[in-house]
């Protein structure tokens, strides 16, 4: 009698009932000046001999105002026919969110960003009540350009603040001062009902009361969206190789505790390791990454994220501005693109997904990742043993301790 051999079940990639969101990222890569903590992809804008061109990609002459008109041009020409070829792998799909960010974006003319969104509109089906945010410096504010801003359709604003002690500012390579920071706001709030203000704590020589005056500074202009982040050395940027005299980790925790505190009484909903709301305020494009939703990203350096029925892509855009410039007119915009492994899935939800403090519906994750949730829940079960998540039979969320160690809870899912 031959018994029958039963092999093992064959790992096959996801498989997806439905496609998540969709939103789009538009990356705009310069700058007035490249600050020492940062390691986005921002190139900063000199003013050499007259007719040169910088190594960033295009004519150099520039205002605080705004781009030299020739790179501009030249730019977003490069941008709409990155976009053109992204379409068809997302065809028929509306997207819910456009996200304009930087660099500094608030360098493009009005004219450009109205280009831009119409070109956008006309080639994808974009939700009516979609959420368009632009990523603004103070130093680029001008009242009338602002106006434009929201007339060609940007309804958000998310403003780099940062701080409002000018020690702090200079210690940071801002362009702006205080001055500048709240005539900033002022110019916004005459214009959006809807913008975020980022600001940073844990800076240089900074005192626990000092990132605390300067959360109150802020909250006196009601901000509907705060962004508040733990500065932290980043490789390969200035503070990396000239590393400044930073607080302590107590000290830190102090502040991060205190703003925390300080933004619940007041009614802030704390959605997200540094994202804080008043309520319907949340950031629906930012919340589109930490639930895996979907994105194009075009610009430089620009990162998208696509889902199809049998699989899930990553793509990235060629990062120096020159050779995008050059690839996006050649109709080679994208310089990498990688389906994302099913044993890479686990771990990349949940580096998105566990940012929320309200964490994810189990549910969630079979319909963004296409697996079973009886894929994770090992690493759910030894993280709940660890004390870093709470679940239940709907959802799962990080504890405390495991907002505060994020890191070593996403090891578990490696």
């Amino acid at each position: 009698m031959v018994q029958a051999v039963v092999l093992p079940a064959k790992q096959t990639g996801p498989r997806l009932r439905a496609l998540p969101p969709l939103a789009i990222y538009v990356h705009v890569p310069w700058c007035v000046r490249k600050c020492p903590y940062c390691d986005f992809n921002s190139h900063e804008l000199r003013r050499p001999a007259r007719g040169a061109v910088s190594d960033a990609g295009g004519p150099t002459g520039l205002e605080h105002a705004g781009l030299d008109p020739v790179l501009e041009r030249s730019y977003l020409d490069a941008l709409i026919l990155d976009l053109d070829q992204a379409l068809p792998a997302v065809w028929g799909r509306t997207v819910h969110a456009i996200f304009i960010g930087g660099g500094t974006p608030s360098l493009l003319s009005a004219r450009a960003v109205d280009e831009l969104l119409c070109a956008i509109r006309t080639r994808v089906r974009l939700d009516p009540g979609a959420e368009i945010t632009l990523e603004a410096n103070p130093g680029t504010f001008e009242t009338r350009k602002f106006a434009d801003f929201r007339a060609a359709g940007v309804n958000r604003l998310s403003i780099g603040i940062q701080s409002f002690d000018p020690a702090h500012l200079r210690s940071l390579g801002r362009i702006h001062d205080d001055r500048q920071a709240r005539a900033a706001i002022e110019i916004a709030r005459a214009h959006f009902d809807n913008f975020n203000l980022d600001l940073m704590y844990a800076l240089p020589q900074q005192s626990v009361a000092q990132a605390l005056a300067d959360l109150e500074r802020a909250l006196a202009y009601a901000p509907p969206h705060l962004s508040v982040y733990h500065l932290t050395i980043e490789p390969n940027t200035a503070f990396h190789r000239h590393p400044p005299n930073l607080p302590e980790d107590d000290v830190a925790a102090d502040m991060q505790e205190a703003i925390e505190e300080r933004l619940d009484r007041l009614g802030y909903r704390h959605y997200e390791t540094s994202a804080f709301a008043q309520a319907g305020r949340a950031s629906r494009h930012n919340l589109n990454y930490w639930t895996f939703g979907d994105y194009i990203g075009i610009g430089a350096g620009a990162h998208g994220k696509i889902s199809f029925a049998d699989r899930i892509v990553r793509e990235m855009r060629w990062k120096n501005p020159r050779q995008y410039l050059q690839m996006a007119t050649s109709g080679t915009p994208v310089q990498s693109s990688q389906e994302v492994g099913t044993d890479a899935l686990p771990f990349e939800f949940m580096m998105n997904a566990l940012r929320l403090v309200g964490g994810f519906e189990l549910r969630l994750f079979e319909e963004r990742t296409g697996l079973p949730l009886a894929s994770v829940l090992g690493p759910l079960d030894r993280a709940v043993q660890r004390g870093l998540i709470e679940r239940d039979f709907l959802r799962a969320r990080p504890t405390l301790r495991g907002q505060r160690f994020l890191n070593d809870l996403l090891q578990l899912f490696l």
